[in-house]
Parts: structure tokens; C-alpha cells; sequence
């Protein structure tokens, strides 16, 4: 795993980011407003929290606060001034066309104009400079490993390392064309070789490596092809330099590294502001259910208490976001509670399942102490269901991209589960049903498909005749 905790936060740093950003738009317009003698009031301060909004919006199109890890400092300075240009155009008419103050007309608006940004840009600055003096203390690393001893992969070494701030720590070349006995070379070249591609997708399996770049020539589509069909069956990142094939893609998105250019095949959709709101829906909406939900949970942990003896909760572990084991809360609903190298799936006329708890799996009720997962921020309301770690052993060995689902976090609910895939999987196709309902989802995520499965769940995902 990365070195450091700020790998971690890296979707916290984004929202503090955008908070400071729009916090710099509205205080320095009110100071400036302050020096030219203007009172401010609801119809003045109209302008710059609109104007906010349109930032905000803007900035998102010019992915400002996705990672700048390595990108040239003037190109997410250019991302800024491209934004703050475009949401000065959309507010001036606004104004023209319909609220006709000509606010914009003013001097101190104007300097507005020109000051906020480059305040916005210095702080970008200092930011960067901060991680990357962390980055070079040896936190928040990256391992990067490079597929390809190729004179494109020895480009991007040289950029990797080029910079020490960037927190990258190279692993190494895997390749498996032929080698010299002495020093593990290629025949006929320079480049050095760590191990052949299969170890290198051993350790990406081991969580020994966190992004590998692939750099093979165009002839090698069908090494391309095999090498990402193996690595589905890890948490890595991995980006094919450069794109010139079709793979079954998974929020793929352009990246730059210091004019090297590569595309994303298996990464989470939860980057930006994507990640922001998906984080405050789950605050927001499960903050309300909570509430809504707190006495109905207190009469269930009364009703285990007094029809069978044991503990109120149970917590099993399960593969959370980037396959990192997590531990979540449940109602104790059998007499057993199997948390180890194998685990029992629940059956129709399971005699471990208790009475009451027989009525707590075909509800779904068990499963309300799981937004206490979602508060704490190890589980999403809607996502991929979290599998028993040893489930999760089992399928990834006989489900092509099973372990893609482990790119978000883990859900109280899914596309799978309104579909009717919840319960018992007893057979490989139920799985594989579940599996291409989930990466379906991770692919189409948005809010409104997250509104939409809470919906459907209370009509569809709660009671099921194969939950048991």
C-alpha cells in the first residue's frame, strides 16, 4: 500500500479545495467592495455566490480539482483562468440580458476580476508545494510499475522520477521478451528489467503495486489484452500509454503526465466532484434515515435480546473501496456468526438462522446497522453489495472483473439488488449477474441513478423471497 495518510483523504482535499476557492471568492469581493465604500446586502452579495456557482461549474468541465500530480504548474493555472474567464462571461450576461444592474461596470469589480483569481492561483501554488514537500518526506507515495521496457517507458521513468515532489516511487520495468544473462537487460538495449509481466501482476494482486502504465508497441494488442484481463483481478490503477485499442473501459479518462498522455482503463468514477457529492449524499440522506430509523433499531435489538442469547450486532469483515478490509455492522440474526476462511452462505431453511432473525433477512432489517458504516465513511448507501472476504477469494478465481467492483465503496444497496440479484447466490450465474449489475453501475454512476435505486429499493430491494 502507499506510504503516508494522505492518500486517504485525497476526495477530502478536493472538497476542502473547492471550499477554500469559492471562500476566497466571496471574501475578497467583500473586502474590495468594503475599500470602495459599498454597503453590502442580499442585493449585492447576489452577484459573487452566483458567481460561485458558476466557478464551481466551470471548474468541474476544466477538471481544476482532480490530481495535478505531476502536470505542469501553469496548465492547472490555465484550468483556473479558463474557469474564472467563462463563469465572468456567463454572470456579465446574465446581467445584460435580464437582471440589468450593470454591477459589472464597477471599479472595484473589476479589480475583483483581475485580484481573486490570482489568489485562487497562488493558493493552488502553496498547496502543491505542501504535498509536495510530504510527497518528498516519503507520504502519500504511488509505486508505479511499467509494463514495456520500451523507449516510450523510459520516457515516462525519467519524467516519473524527475520530480521529487510528485510522490512517485518507481518499481520497476516487467517485460517478457528475452534477456541477457548479465544484469537482467533486454538484448540490444539499455533498459534494465525488474521481473517478466507475471510477477509484476503477482505483486499488483499482493497490493505491492498501485498504478502500472503500459507501454508495449501497437503489435502487442493481444499481450495488452491478456495483461489487463489479469490485473481486473486487483485494486491497481492502470493506464495504457498511449490508447489505440478497445478494452472494456471503466471510467476511463484522459491524464497527462509533463506531455506524455494516458488513459485510464480501470479507475473510480468518484474523482472531483464526484466524489464530493457522492460523500454528501451519503451525510445528507443518510444522516435523515438515521434518525428515521433509530427507534425502529433500538425495538430490534430488543426483540434479539429477548429471543436468543448472544450479542446485539455482528461484525463481519468484508473488502471495502481498493479491496482494504473493513468491518461491517449488522443485526445478529443466526445463532452462528462465521467470520473466517470459510464462510457459509444462508439457505432456505438454514437451522442457524434464528426465528426472529428469519424475519429480519427477508425484511432487510439486519442490514440498518450498516449506516452506521455509511456515517463513519467505510460504505456508501448505494453501491456493490460487501462480500464476506472469503466469498470474495473464491469468485475473484472464477468471475473476469470481479474485483473491479471494489473501486467505490461498498453499498447498503445496489443496481444488483433492485434487479432482484440479493440474497442467496447459490449458483456461479446468480454471481456473475450480481458482478455485471455492479460494474454497470460503477460505469453509469451518477446522482440521479443513486436517487433512483434508493427509490426502487424501498419497493424492491427490502423484501425478497431469496433472502434467507
Amino acid at each position: 500500500m502507499s506510504q503516508g495518510k494522505i492518500k486517504g483523504h485525497d476526495s477530502a482535499l478536493n472538497a476542502v479545495a473547492r471550499f477554500i476557492d469559492s471562500a476566497i471568492i466571496l471574501f475578497s469581493f467583500t473586502i474590495l467592495a468594503n475599500l470602495n465604500g459599498v454597503t453590502l446586502h442580499l442585493e449585492t452579495l447576489w452577484m459573487p455566490l452566483l458567481f460561485i456557482v458558476f466557478y464551481n461549474f466551470m471548474a468541474e468541465s476544466q477538471d481544476v480539482y482532480r490530481s495535478w500530480r505531476g502536470v505542469y504548474l501553469y496548465k492547472e493555472a490555465g484550468a483556473v483562468l479558463m474557469s474564472w474567464g467563462f463563469a465572468i462571461v456567463l454572470i456579465v450576461f446574465l446581467d445584460i440580458l435580464w437582471l440589468q444592474t450593470e454591477w459589472y461596470k464597477e471599479f472595484y469589480v473589476l479589480t475583483w476580476y483581475l485580484l481573486a483569481p490570482l489568489i485562487i492561483i497562488t493558493w493552488h501554488v502553496s498547496a502543491r508545494l505542501v504535498l509536495g514537500y510530504f510527497r518528498s518526506q516519503g507520504l502519500n507515495t504511488r509505486r508505479v510499475a511499467i509494463v514495456g521496457a520500451t523507449e516510450l517507458g523510459a520516457k515516462l521513468k525519467r519524467n516519473l522520477i524527475a520530480d521529487k515532489y510528485s510522490g512517485f516511487v518507481f518499481s520497476g520495468f516487467f517485460d517478457d521478451r528475452k534477456l541477457a544473462e548479465e544484469g537482467r537487460r533486454i538484448i540490444g538495449s539499455d533498459l534494465k528489467v525488474a521481473a517478466d509481466i507475471d510477477s509484476m501482476i503477482h505483486l499488483c494482486k499482493k497490493g505491492q503495486v498501485d498504478v502500472v502504465y503500459i507501454t508495449l508497441s501497437l503489435a502487442a494488442e493481444k499481450r495488452i489484452k491478456k495483461i489487463v484481463d489479469e490485473l481486473a483481478d486487483s485494486t491497481v490503477s492502470v493506464y495504457l500509454v498511449p490508447d489505440m485499442f478497445t478494452f472494456n473501459l471503466m471510467n476511463s479518462r484522459w491524464m497527462d503526465y509533463q506531455g506524455i498522455t494516458a488513459i485510464s482503463i480501470y479507475d473510480t468514477p468518484f474523482a472531483g466532484l464526484g466524489s464530493f457529492i457522492k460523500r454528501s449524499e451519503d451525510l445528507i440522506i443518510g444522516s435523515l434515515l438515521f434518525a428515521l430509523i433509530l427507534l425502529p433499531m433500538l425495538l430490534i435489538a430488543i426483540g434479539i435480546k429477548l429471543t436468543s442469547p448472544g450479542p446485539v450486532l455482528f461484525k463481519q469483515k468484508r473488502y471495502g473501496r481498493d479491496g482494504k478490509e473493513i468491518k461491517v455492522w449488522k443485526f445478529r440474526s443466526m445463532t452462528a456468526m462465521d467470520n473466517g476462511a470459510k464462510v457459509m452462505q444462508a439457505t432456505k431453511g438454514d437451522a442457524r438462522i434464528t426465528p426472529f432473525g428469519g424475519f429480519l433477512r427477508r425484511t432487510s432489517l439486519d442490514e440498518l446497522p450498516q449506516f452506521i458504516n455509511v456515517l463513519r465513511g467505510s460504505m456508501s448507501i448505494v453501491g456493490p453489495r460487501p462480500h464476506a472476504v472469503a466469498h470474495n477469494e473464491e469468485y475473484r478465481k472464477q468471475i473476469q472483473g470481479y474485483m473491479l467492483r471494489h473501486k467505490i465503496k461498498p453499498g447498503i444497496t445496489g443496481l444488483a439488488q433492485i434487479n432482484g440479484f440479493r440474497g442467496e447466490t447459490d449458483t456461479l450465474d446468480k454471481m456473475e449477474g450480481r458482478i455485471r449489475y455492479d460494474l454497470q453501475y460503477i460505469r453509469n454512476w451518477s446522482l440521479m441513478l443513486d436517487l433512483k435505486i434508493i427509490f426502487l429499493t424501498v419497493f424492491k430491494g427490502f423484501v425478497n423471497k431469496n433472502a434467507y
